[in-house]
């Protein structure tokens, strides 16, 4: 609540329609960072005084809630503000609403959806398997509920079944996934390589830790040489859409031998590093250029040796990637690196490795910071620049002029309606952003999120 100022004000102007048609709008596009202040919004809506925002919210729950998991959200949000919206939680609006939700959805999708959240829906919703048998064995079923059943039934024989040939059977047979074997299932080597041939990219790059420490991956096996060949794969790469940067935070993490939760820890195959190196840099197929005037400018004037917030990759490594992401895509790109109150000669170009670029940056002496430079400097060369990216881990800097005017300079002098985003890439609360103008951003530590919100803001979407 206390960051949905905003949201709120909004509210209380009597604009709580306007307020779910952009949580639709952002949800249905794909370009909210992140799903979970959806459905807190909405879930805000939900329970708002105004009858109209109300029946708004609840008429897009089915649009903003893609899978049970997204309706639990939404409910879980409820609850939670219950108490301080002073009202109920399951009135005939969220009944009907939850009811129309399910009713609604395609019948074999949400027998997907169910058997991988089995442990949430209580037994397939509220009987389980037995009772579901007893109402249909003796009715005229269509195919399509016919199928369901038949899916069902093999969810439930997979998951009572302790023969390892049988289940790597149902697996392949019937595409069942991680998330519907048993604990005991995922013991056995066999039944992680069936369920390899059909798991989706994504999901192989988030395991691979957790495969190699249970010595399913290992040097020179079969498997090993199969998950590298799909991991640098340019059409499964493409396929699965993965962003280099998402890239990275999965290599930097197998790098480091151990899950940031739990015990479990491995000793990373070399081949398999190889691989997700090639797949950084071809993975930079999938971003699709905003076709802006960029400066990314890089502040090393203090150590670049710290950590990214939640993340396993040094504040160097993740300034050098952001660069060449930009430098990459982007055909008008100036990569600059500023130290001891001026710029310094930096050398980041789009032909580098990233160790290269990571070089080249760590290899800069430090001292005091001023994130105007880059800004004076597109001024005073006559380069118009649409946005200004400045990466720092000062805390605090000092500047010879104010980082707004600078910015009012530049766009009065090459007539562009230039933005300044300034990301503290360690930092919690890093602000120098002038509310009132909506061409500067402060972002605090980044992650993929941090690069769809700059590229939002370059683009005019926010």
């Amino acid at each position: 609540m206390e960051s949905a100022g905003a949201l709120l004000s909004l509210l209380q102007q009597s604009r709580g329609v306007e307020v779910v048609e952009e949580i639709k709008r952002f949800t249905q596009d794909g370009r909210a960072v992140r799903l979970g202040p959806s459905y807190f919004a909405l879930a805000l809506c939900s329970q708002h005084s105004e009858l109209k925002t109300r029946q708004a919210a609840f008429k897009a729950l089915k649009e903003v809630c893609q899978d049970p998991a997204h309706l639990f959200s939404f409910i879980n949000n409820k609850k939670e503000l219950k108490e301080g919206m002073k009202c109920g939680i399951w009135g005939r609006a969220l009944r009907r609403a939850v009811s129309d939700w399910y009713n609604e959805q395609d019948a074999m999708s949400l027998a997907v959806a169910v058997t991988k959240s089995i442990a949430l829906i209580c037994k397939y919703v509220t009987k389980g398997w037995k009772e579901v048998q007893l109402a249909y064995a003796d009715k005229e079923n269509s195919d399509e509920v016919v199928k369901v059943l038949s899916y069902l039934e093999v969810v439930e024989k997979v998951k009572h079944s302790c023969d390892e040939t049988e289940v790597i059977n149902l697996i392949e047979e019937h595409k069942l996934e991680r998330e519907q074997l048993l604990t005991d299932h995922l013991k056995s080597k066999q039944v992680w390589r069936a369920l390899l041939k059909e798991m989706p990219l994504h999901s192989v790059l988030k395991i691979l830790g957790k495969m190699t420490s249970k010595n399913i991956l290992e040097p020179g096996s079969s498997e090993t040489q199969a998950v590298c060949d799909r991991i640098q794969s340019t059409t499964a790469l493409a396929k699965a859409k993965i962003h280099p940067f998402n890239i990275l935070l999965f290599s930097e993490n197998y790098k480091r031998g151990q899950g940031y939760q739990g015990k479990t820890k491995w000793e990373p195959v070399s081949s398999i590093l190889q691989a997700m190196d090639s797949a950084f840099y071809k993975s930079f197929m999938n971003v699709e250029p905003v076709g802006k005037r960029i400066v990314v400018a890089v502040d090393v004037s203090t150590s670049l040796s710290s950590i990214v917030p939640g993340t396993s990759i040094s504040t160097a490594v993740a300034a050098a990637a952001i660069a060449m992401i930009f430098a990459r895509t982007e055909a008008d790109t100036h990569v600059l690196a500023y130290s001891e109150g001026a710029l310094v000669p930096c050398s980041v170009c789009a032909d580098m490795t990233l160790a290269q670029a990571t070089f080249e940056l760590v290899k800069i002496p430090g001292g005091s910071t001023d994130c105007t430079l880059p800004i004076t400097w597109a001024t005073e060369n006559g380069k118009a620049v649409d946005v200004f990216i400045i990466l720092t881990n000062n805390p605090l800097c000092t500047f010879t002029a104010s980082p707004v005017e600078s910015l009012k300079k530049h766009r009065q002098k090459s007539g562009a309606n230039s933005k300044l985003v300034v990301c503290g890439l360690t930092s919690i609360g890093h602000a120098i952003a002038d509310t009132e103008d909506r061409g500067l951003l402060s972002i605090c530590g980044f992650d993929l999120g941090a690069l769809t919100v700059i590229r939002d803001l370059a683009q005019d979407l926010i």
